[in-house]
């Protein structure tokens, strides 16, 4: 693949070192729900190469719009894994990033964030800035009205906007075929009058390649791009799910057994002689201490103050919740 002499040694080793990071979070993630000290959580598990290869495409500088899902994409960006935890703990501080992190917080409403990642594009231009705005996705939020009306704004105005939908052939049990008659999602940029790209997102180089052109696209003032990335959940939708109810044996096999990003991309660098065994268990052991640290930061923050419940609401208050507000506030048993 040309895209591999065209990288140095450490970029290569990156790949791989973000992706064993992302994983075993994910996983440390799973248990900690289990374990009642998180809520609710989304999985990424098979979905690494996706997020890595893409979010290390980007600049400081580029605006990022996530969905529930994004934690690899998080942690590229800057955001601490601490942080993470804190907003699947239901904390207001998990969605603020550290300054000069262009990062907003994730949107579980579906697709509600890719007219805002077009609003953010369209803002850079009209200043003449040089910031891309990214939008990420799945695929079932190509089935509501916000992607085709953010689709047609960008098409519209060619904003530097890239529109990324990781694939994962399910939206929660209703898979694609259910969603859609086109057979592709990159297909349906050609109706918004921008190209759509196809990739294999468990390829990580592959996805650094398409993500790579896609921004260079953007910000020399071609307008948006369209990436359908081809992937797969390992795991359920959500902890609150169960996907053996309408995923067959067989097809989960296949993804999981045959089409692992990070197995396929370990036995790259151990074919080019980039990683060896000892070093690949050198690494999980950093992984592990980051994330214990992260947990241990995370849950030793003092209880949010119930007052949170009136924060970042409304702008303004009616005179009920104000008065609400101050019986929380004077009562002293009730505040953390």
């Amino acid at each position: 693949m040309e895209i591999w002499t065209r990288l140095n040694r450490e970029t290569k080793l990156r790949f791989y070192r973000e992706m064993t990071l992302v994983r075993m979070f994910d996983r440390r993630a799973i248990l900690l729900q289990r374990q009642g000290r998180i809520g609710t959580y989304a999985p990424l598990e098979g979905q690494e190469a996706t997020q890595i290869g893409s979010a290390m495409a980007l600049k400081e500088e580029d605006w990022i719009f996530p969905s529930y899902r994004e934690h690899g994409v998080a942690m590229i960006a800057g955001m601490p894994i601490a942080n993470i935890l804190l907003y699947w703990m239901g904390r207001v501080e998990g969605c603020k990033p550290p300054e000069g992190v262009r990062l907003l917080p994730p949107s579980v409403p579906i697709a509600t964030q890719i007219p805002h990642a077009v609003g953010a594009a369209w803002a850079a231009k009209l200043r003449r800035e040089s910031s891309v705005a990214v939008a990420y996705f799945g695929d079932g939020a190509t089935s509501e009205g916000d992607f085709h009306e953010a689709c047609n704004f960008a098409g519209v105005f060619r904003v530097p906007v890239i529109l990324f939908c990781q694939n994962n052939g399910y939206a929660i049990s209703v898979p694609f075929s259910r969603q859609s008659a086109s057979e592709t999602v990159a297909e349906r940029a050609a109706a918004y009058g921008f190209p759509g790209v196809r990739v294999d997102g468990n390829d990580v180089l592959a996805v650094y390649d398409v993500m790579t052109e896609a921004v260079k696209r953007a910000r020399s003032g071609q307008g948006p791009t369209l990436i359908e990335a081809v992937t797969y959940r390992k795991g359920s939708h959500t902890t609150a799910d169960d996907a053996k109810r309408y995923r067959p044996d067989a097809e989960v096999a296949e993804w999981v057994q045959k089409k692992d990003p990070l197995k396929r991309y370990i036995h790259l660098l151990r074919a080019e002689g980039l990683l060896n065994e000892a070093e690949e268990k050198e690494w999980e052991q950093e992984c592990k201490r980051r994330i214990d640290e992260a947990i241990r930061e995370a849950e030793s923050r003092p209880p949010a103050p119930p007052t949170h419940l009136f924060a970042h609401v409304y702008a303004q208050l009616s005179p009920n919740e104000r008065r609400q507000q101050k019986q929380l506030e004077q009562d002293k048993g009730g505040v953390g």
